[in-house]
Formats: C-alpha cells, sequence, structure tokens
C-alpha cells in the first residue's frame, strides 16, 4: 500500500534527506520548503523581484531529480565576480525559477515546470507563496530582521516569527493531511525548520494530523542559533512554537575525536540525548564522515525511515 511521506524544513539537511527517501519503495513524498532565505542569490532576487525564496527550492529539486548529472551541474552552476554586479553569486538554477516565475506570473508553476524539466520525483511544495521576512527575539528582548541575520547574533533565540498574516499554502495543508508519516529536520532549526510550522494554516494541520511526526535531530549544533542544545533543547523548541512531535531519530555513531575538535574550534558540539526526553527516541547509525566533517549519510536515513514507516 502507497504510504504518504511528508518532509518539512529546508536548507542541504532536507536535501540529505530527500536525496536518500526519493526511491523509497510504495511511497509518495512531498516536501514542504521554507521560502523565508534572504541571504546570498536568493535575497538578492528577492529583494529586485519581489518573490518568495527560490534557493532551498532548487536544492530540494535537484535532490529529488532523475534527471542527467549535467542537468545537475547546470543547475547548480553559479556565475562568478563580485556579487553586487549583475548575474555574479547567481546559480542559473535561481535564474531560471526567477525567470519562470515572470513569465508565468505563479511562483508554484514556475516550481512545477522546472520540476518537470528535471524529471523529479515527488512534490515540491512552498510553505507559503508570499514573500516573507522572518524575525528573531533573543533572550535579551532583541528583535532581528531576516533569515540571514538571525544567526549572526551571540545571543539565545527565544522565538520565530513573522509580522503580519502569512497564509499557508493550500498544497501544504493538503499534503500534510495525507501524510501517513511526517518528517521534521535536518537542518537549521530556527531558520529552516520551526519557519514553515508556525505558518498558522501548516501549524493547524500539523496539530489534527494523525500521521507519525518525527524529527531527525542535528548531530552537531549550530553556533549563534543552537549554541549547547542538547536534543531535548531542541524538542523544547518545537514546543515553544506549538509544533507537535511524536518522535525523535538521532545517530548513534560515535564521532571521531580530529572531527569534534574541527567543530568545536567553530563553537559546535555533538547533539546528545541525555535520556530526559518525554517523547520515544529512537538511535540509529546515521552519520558519515569526510574530511574532517560530519554528515547524514542519505542510504541510512532511507534505512531508518523505512523502519519507521
Amino acid at each position: 500500500m502507497m504510504k504518504n511521506v511528508t518532509v518539512i524544513g529546508g536548507g542541504h539537511g532536507l536535501s540529505a534527506i530527500l536525496s536518500g527517501i526519493r526511491d523509497l519503495e510504495d511511497a509518495k513524498i512531498s516536501a514542504i520548503v521554507t521560502v523565508a532565505d534572504d541571504g546570498g542569490s536568493t535575497g538578492r532576487l528577492r529583494k529586485r523581484y519581489t518573490i518568495p525564496a527560490m534557493g532551498d527550492i532548487r536544492n530540494v529539486i535537484l535532490a529529488l531529480s532523475d534527471s542527467e548529472p549535467l542537468m545537475h551541474d547546470l543547475m547548480n552552476y553559479r556565475f562568478e565576480g563580485e556579487d553586487n554586479m549583475d548575474i555574479a553569486g547567481h546559480s542559473l538554477g535561481n535564474l531560471i525559477l526567477t525567470a519562470l516565475t515572470n513569465m508565468t506570473g505563479s511562483f508554484d508553476e514556475a516550481i512545477r515546470i522546472t520540476s518537470d524539466l528535471m524529471k523529479v520525483k515527488g512534490d515540491i511544495i512552498p510553505s507559503t507563496l508570499q514573500n516573507v521576512t522572518l524575525f528573531a527575539r533573543m533572550d535579551d528582548d532583541t528583535i532581528v530582521k531576516g533569515e540571514a541575520n538571525i544567526p549572526s547574533l551571540i545571543h539565545n533565540i527565544e522565538n520565530v516569527f513573522y509580522e503580519g498574516e502569512v497564509k499557508a499554502n493550500q498544497e501544504a495543508i493538503d499534503a500534510i493531511h495525507a501524510s501517513d508519516l511526517i518528517v521534521y529536520g535536518i537542518g537549521s532549526l530556527y531558520t529552516s525548520i520551526l519557519p514553515n510550522t508556525i505558518i498558522p494554516g501548516i501549524n493547524d494541520a500539523l496539530k489534527a494530523s494523525k500521521a507519525k511526526r518525527v524529527y531527525i535531530a542535528n548531530c552537531m549544533t549550530q553556533s549563534n542559533e543552537t549554541y549547547n542544545y542538547d536534543l531535548k533543547a531542541h524538542l523544547n523548541a518545537f514546543k515553544k512554537h506549538d509544533t507537535p512531535v511524536d518522535m525523535a531519530l538521532i545517530h548513534s555513531d560515535a564521532i571521531p575525536e580530529m572531527n569534534r575538535m574541527r567543530y568545536q574550534r567553530q563553537n559546535s558540539i555533538e547533539v546528545i540525548d541525555n535520556g530526559d526526553c518525554d517523547i520515544p527516541v529512537l538511535k540509529r547509525h546515521l552519520l558519515k564522515f569526510d574530511n574532517g566533517l560530519v554528515r547524514h549519510d542519505p542510504k541510512l536515513i532511507k534505512e531508518a525511515l523505512k523502519e519507521i514507516l
């Protein structure tokens, strides 16, 4: 029987999950993607053309794509030069999505056309079709405007929010209602995952869902965003933002000392389960180690989610 799997997030972590599960047997994949990014190429295009963020959408298209390697390379091709000069700093994929949005008058349609061209397996759904700006309130009540600026301050984040009414994409709500499994992560907690779940329509659908809602925990903390967080602290952030989680999936791998030292120099430490979470925690081998980096292995994620399904 076909299962509906919905993955919610943004950034490279979301792409890692999707590249692992895109060929999951008897599963239909939907990806709900944040459009709050306002840095780099994405931020420049948003500002100039007043459209939702397309960078994470591009990454998800590539993660779910079954096209030729050359097409992947073209979508990821980034023009060289100073970022304030014409197309310098832009990826070709971002420019294509922007052009199609202008041509069709619809961000949704631009994603559908690009998905067809790239032979995408699954549905790619922006969480909202509005041009939104994310805000964060810090522990000293400082308000930070803009997704790219939020991790730049050395403060603990209390919560993230939008100003004004943000309307959920109806396709995202429908995907959640149809889900047998909902997956949050991997990625930046406050700037990739929660920007989706705090949108009222999506939040209501998540709370009403009968699906199992699973958080795949990051393997390492992020400086200035989840500094010194253990697993429970991550889950508490979901609670604070009224986002339901039924189970957490976390790595059981031993991280080599050389990798730990590299991350410690960036004020990043391993995310661990101290045994004090109030939901079930599934521990599995999920990681790979390459050149001092610690990354989730898409194939191992696939096996863990197959087990949960």
